[in-house]
């Protein structure tokens, strides 16, 4: 089957605070398009302000909840689907690959009923999944392996840890929080369970889409000032409060806490950290999570950079011209 023949979706991509959901939404209502987050934290209920989840006065409030099977689907108040938010509790687990299942799902049923899917988010592998069909074996987990690490990272320090799985699997440098140490015990443990890198455990299939990827691609320093700003909203919307709230009602080990803001709110709260040199912890985490998310994406030579949102229209609308002339 010719790629040209394939049915069309568009993805939003980059890094955090680029601006994404704001040209996801833009593009929505201009072409009859359903968005589909491929954001691996907004998933989570509760999980709002330390998401940067689209608010809920953008989503037009709880009134437009409704159920597309299985999945929580908002409207905004124009009337666009914003599918797979709120889609799980902080402490139920979800995968990449069940992310494939799901987004896929929800692509061929957009598709079905006429309307244009994007994709938007900026969860690399989440994106990679449904636009590469691709597959992520499952490991299961050793409970002795990973005790033996968890005992390594108490002993030596996380640093150390990752530093063992960045010699064995020098891209997990790009694609690892060094910071969230579930993801590097699950990474080594992978890595040591099969012998081969982390990172080569993906595997590329026929693409099941005819897909366009646009990248928002800010100025380094307008990225970093975006973040800052962002993290000083997010404190001043209550950060501390709901990660007070979540913690009362799921404790403090739930591997969605792990997150950015989170685990730093919550050594705040213990009494670790003031609230100030947390602030400043997430600014300095969150953008170095920005740089990762951006070496992967620009390995992705299919991706069409823009600087602007109004960039994105010449793009789009040749991309579906070239697909409705086929």
């Amino acid at each position: 089957m010719h790629t040209q023949s394939k049915s069309k979706i568009i993805a939003i991509v980059g890094p955090t605070a680029s601006g994404k959901t704001t040209l996801g939404i833009m593009l929505a209502k201009k072409y009859n398009g359903e968005i589909v987050s491929a954001d691996s934290r907004q998933i989570y209920r509760g999980m709002d302000i330390g998401t940067a989840k689209i608010s809920s006065y953008e989503l037009g409030g709880r009134n437009y909840e409704k159920k597309i099977i299985p999945h929580t689907s908002y409207l905004i108040p124009q009337g666009t689907p914003y599918h797979l938010i709120d889609i799980k509790d902080p402490d139920e687990d979800y995968t990449a690959a069940d992310y494939k299942r799901d987004a896929i799902a929800l692509v061929n049923d957009i598709l079905h009923r006429g309307k244009l899917p994007i994709l938007v988010g900026g969860t690399g592998l989440y994106i990679d999944t449904v636009l590469n069909n691709l597959d992520i074996p499952k490991i299961k987990a050793d409970p002795e392996l990973r005790a033996e690490i968890e005992n390594d990272i108490a002993e030596h320090g996380l640093a150390a840890v990752f530093k063992k799985l960045v010699d064995r699997d020098p891209e997990a440098a790009n694609v690892v929080d060094p910071q969230n140490p579930r993801r590097v015990v699950r990474a080594l443990e992978v890595a040591i369970l099969t012998g081969e890198p982390f990172t080569a455990q993906r595997i590329k299939n026929e693409p099941i889409f005819d897909s366009l990827k646009i990248g928002m691609n800010l100025l380094p320093e307008v990225l970093r000032e975006r973040i800052d700003l962002r993290i000083d909203l997010m404190l001043q919307d209550g950060l501390v409060n709901e990660v007070e709230t979540l913690v009362k009602k799921y404790g403090k080990t739930c591997a969605a806490f792990d997150a950015i803001g989170y685990r730093e709110i919550i050594d705040y709260l213990d009494g670790k950290i003031s609230l100030e040199q947390a602030a400043d912890i997430i600014k300095h985490n969150t953008w170095h999570y920005a740089k990762r998310q951006m070496t992967w994406f620009r390995k992705d030579k299919n991706i069409r950079w823009i600087t602007k949102l109004e960039e994105a229209e010449p793009l789009i609308k040749k991309f579906l011209k070239k697909c409705a002339s086929v």
